[in-house]
């Protein structure tokens, strides 16, 4: 399907490797994590001319004025002769403020020359857009009329684009006390700002007043806009509190309802309905236009396009460019990439490639915005090759990749787990080409996210090209990545670095290295670092008391959790119920009842409920004394919750009635639990245990049977628990079992699991010296001990396959072997009847020293009845046995598999 909407094939394969001479890549990784993706057809990109230098400068460096320069400041005598409309684009094509400046000056020197209101409109949006307030200012009073409306529209305009919506907005409060009604081109231009700001109803309450013949700008609530006294626009206030300006309440005559009749104001307003979720008031303000004889531009037509696509109805937006092009409207590029990200919303690859091939044949290029669109949907779905073919398209075009798109390029190379592919983009692409440090923090992240911080650390301490300083998100990313990592002394050195660089830490920075050392088990630095985010002057959040209390907490370190919640309360941050929780666990965990109930008493007095966590846990603190009647209170009180009692209180509870052999009540919660499909294995284990504890082996059995047949037997403490009901049965085959699928499923057995094991080898009518020798084994620590006792439980058992198979790993050459887990291979392989490999390492162990003990003799006589041998020796406690039908070679060059 793909492959049908692409353009023809271009010869050549991508660059995406660094060139010779490439510098040293540090942390680089194997590139076969994966696969490499498969090959796939390349997609032709048209060719667009190469774009200007980016370090050239409009000031021209020959001493010679250009052609271009001497069009923008021509002689007085071509200026004379220029209309006002040539005046004023001459103006507004002025690319210095300065020069601007000069030429206003000039047109008002000349001789006949007219004040015109549109020049002082346009100087002012010159001297905000460079931000000269001094000289704005002086434009300001300087204008020999009163500010009118293209005055106000302009400075609003170039305010709202430097920063200073406030501001921009308090000229609506000006033109109100001056009496100046806005016209059309005034009104839309505040309507914008309020749009861009997010006030959407206001906005659209302006533009009805407006409408109206009205205006109204109370609701707009312009008198607690702040505007620093000190500030660009200070001098706005003095004028309107100037006594010779009219008052407000003078107001402004209202005017007859109008319509709007620019084009500009439909697409302002079509965008705002948008924004504002109001798609059939953008259709029917679109549907309104022709009426008012105002035809729709592409601009519209791009609008809302974007509109309907974003709002999930793409079938809407493909009408929208059917009816663009019937209706004779040309579309722009930027027509496309509206379709493109419309599709790409979605996830339809098809339709991105579809309307971008379109773009060279409407004769078109595509622009930056096109290849950000196109490599963000093929980097999404790991099209490796097709990525990298773009991305020479734009090389040979020219250009060079956008810097937004080179995280997205990167996360593409390291979820494939192509890491060498990903640092050599990196270094071909990034490194010294003047990237912004948000994309450096960027493409940090992909690896900090993954774990990788080598490679994080290699793009940190990378040259970023000239003007392009690290700073503080950086330095927070490269923290995040360390701490991922557990590396705690990297941590500490960068945080001194970064105070040495001069980069001052903010909130985030002070969160995450809290919360870093919260969790990997270091509260004391935490708090240490909680002293210095008060000293910085930040008021450290509920969350970040939280961590550290928690940290405390894990560690008993109760005096110094409970002193910093009292500094928490007296620092004027109340806790919520997480902290409550803690520390309601806390003490529920040491049996201290009391102090539970203290705190969760603080907890409902300060106002929150108590949820299922804090109950649980006291629920916990009642268990430790055995206090049914309280338990059962708090759980009687979850019922009445959302959602009821939980699996953690459920078997926090069913535990208690367990300790206390209070069967009816603890069948009846698990009777609940298993109708619900709620049932854990802790649930059937303390069922198992329960009825095992009064005596009702059969019932503690069948339980068992359940829990290996509901597959939850995912851990050690479960599978004791089934051990515990064989072995009370005595039944050592099952038990055998039962260690083999924890075997199986990598579930090491711990010492509860040995001690059952040992207690049912002494039942089973085995040699008290060779369980004595095993238990001895284990207790010394040998590192194959728990190896050797379980191949001997498979054996007496008569499990001799699975026996065999862990002798075979435990005699790897690799292997260092004790006396005792010799004892045991050589007992499996004489119980399973592989005589000659008995025989092989018994020659083997009396070669390495290793004296025989009864044990060992018995299975060897039965070695030679099995062979029917005629002739034994003994000889100081060894038993020799020879025969010309064996060949025994020495333990140095035997090799292992023909032990196995």
């Amino acid at each position: 399907m793909i492959s049908s909407v692409l353009c023809p094939p271009a010869a050549g394969a991508a660059a995406g490797a660094a060139g010779a001479g490439a510098p040293p890549i540090i942390g680089s990784r194997s590139s076969s994590l994966h696969p490499p993706p498969p090959s796939a057809s390349r997609i032709h990109l048209p060719r667009l001319p190469p774009p200007p230098s980016p370090y050239s400068s409009s000031t021209p460096t020959s001493p010679f004025p250009s052609h271009a320069s001497s069009a923008l400041q021509p002689f007085d005598e071509v200026l004379s002769s220029m209309s006002p409309r040539e005046q004023t684009s001459l103006l507004s094509r002025q690319r210095c403020w300065r020069r601007a400046r000069d030429l206003f000056n000039r047109l008002r020197a000349l001789p006949g020359y007219a004040p015109n209101p549109v020049h002082d409109a346009v100087l002012l949006r010159h001297l905000a857009r460079a931000r000269r307030w001094a000289e704005l200012h002086r434009a300001w009073i300087g204008m020999p009329f009163p500010p009118s409306n293209p005055a106000y529209a302009a400075l609003a305009d170039a305010l709202a684009k430097a920063g200073l919506a406030r501001g921009a907005l308090l000229l609506l409060r000006h033109m109100r006390t001056r009496g100046v009604a806005p016209d059309e081109v005034s009104m839309n231009t505040f309507v914008r700002i309020l749009k861009d700001e997010g006030r959407h109803d206001d906005a659209l309450a302006l533009f009805h007043s407006w409408c109206d013949g009205r205006f109204e700008v109370d609701f707009l609530d312009l008198d607690c806009i702040t505007v620093d006294l000190d500030g660009p626009m200070q001098f706005l206030l003095a004028d309107m509190y100037d006594d010779k300006i009219a008052a407000p309440a003078a107001g402004v005559a209202p005017e007859r309802p109008r319509k709007p009749k620019l084009v500009v104001t439909y697409n302002v307003l079509i965008d705002l309905y948008g924004k504002a979720g109001k798609l059939k008031n953008a259709l029917d303000m679109f549907l309104d236009m022709p009426a008012h004889g105002v035809m729709p531009d592409t601009y519209t037509f791009n609008t809302l396009i974007n509109i309907f696509g974003f709002s999930g109805n793409s079938a809407q937006a493909e009408v929208l460019f059917a009816s663009m092009v019937i209706r004779g409207v040309k579309p722009d590029t930027k027509t496309y990439n509206v379709m493109m990200t419309v599709f790409a919303s979605i996830g339809d690859l098809e339709g991105v490639l579809k309307y971008y091939c379109q773009i060279r044949n409407a004769g078109l290029h595509p622009d930056a915005v096109t290849y950000r669109i196109l490599l963000q949907v093929l980097c999404e779905r790991k099209m490796v090759h097709k990525a990298e073919d773009v991305i020479e398209g734009i090389l040979k075009a020219g250009s060079f990749v956008h810097e937004q798109s080179l995280p997205v390029v990167m996360k593409m190379y390291v979820d494939l787990g192509l890491l060498d592919e990903a640092i050599a983009f990196f270094e071909k692409h990034c490194r010294g080409k003047g990237v912004s440090s948000k994309n450096f923090s960027a493409i940090m992240d992909v690896f900090a996210g993954r774990g990788l911080w080598e490679e994080a650390e290699h793009i940190f301490c990378s040259e970023r090209g000239d003007g392009n300083e690290k700073d503080i998100v950086e330095y927070n990313v490269m923290i995040k990545a360390y701490g991922q990592a557990k590396q705690y002394d990297r941590v500490s050195s960068l945080f001194e670095s970064m105070e040495e660089s001069g980069v001052p830490s903010d909130e985030c920075t002070y969160n995450s290295l809290i919360q870093m050392f919260s969790f990997g088990g270091f509260p004391h630095r935490a708090k240490k670092l909680l002293g210095k985010m008060k000293d910085a002057g930040f008021e450290p959040k509920c969350e970040t008391y939280s961590a550290i209390i928690r940290s405390y907490s894990r560690h008993c370190l109760v005096p110094e959790a409970i002193d910093l919640f009292n500094e928490m309360k007296a620092s004027g941050v109340e806790p919520n119920v997480i902290v409550y929780g803690i520390l309601i666990d806390m003490f529920a965990e040491t049996g201290n009842v009391k102090e539970a109930l203290h705190y969760s008493n603080l907890l409902e007095q300060s106002g929150i409920s108590p949820n299922h966590i804090v109950l649980t846990s006291l629920i916990k603190a009642y268990s430790k004394f055995n206090s049914w009647k309280e338990a059962q209170d708090l759980y009687s009180r979850m019922n009445d919750m959302d959602g009821g009692p939980d699996i953690i209180a459920s078997n926090a509870m069913l535990n208690l009635y367990a300790k206390l052999e209070m069967v009816t009540e603890a069948k009846e919660i698990f009777d609940s639990l298993r109708r619900n499909n709620h049932a854990d294995a802790v649930s059937y284990t303390t069922m198992a245990y329960l009825y095992k504890s009064i005596g009702l082996l059969s019932e503690s059995i069948r339980i068992t049977h359940k829990l290996q047949k509901s597959g939850l037997l995912s851990d050690c403490a479960s599978c004791n628990a089934v051990m515990a009901c064989y072995g009370a049965k005595g039944n050592l085959r099952d038990c055998a079992e039962l260690v083999h699928q924890m075997v199986v499923a990598n579930i090491p057995p711990d010492a509860s699991t040995f001690e059952m094991i040992f207690s049912l080898l002494k039942n089973g009518h085995v040699s008290t010296k060779e369980i004595l020798q095993l238990e001895s084994a284990y207790d010394d620590g040998k590192k194959s001990a728990k190896q050797a006792i379980i191949a001997f439980l498979f054996s007496v058992a008569g499990m001799h396959d699975a026996a065999l198979e862990i002798c075979g790993k435990m005699l790897m050459p690799q292997s260092t072997l004790d006396a005792c887990a010799y004892n045991v291979c050589f007992k499996v392989y004489a119980s399973s009847r592989k005589v000659e490999k008995a025989f092989s390492l018994f020659m083997w162990m009396r070669d390495l020293g290793l004296k025989p003990d009864t044990s060992t003799c018995n299975h060897l006589a039965t070695c030679y009845g099995r062979l029917g041998a005629l002739e034994g020796v003994h000889t100081n406690g060894f038993t020799e046995y020879r025969t010309s039908e064996l060949s025994m070679p020495s333990h140095k060059t035997m090799p292992s598999s023909s032990l196995i």
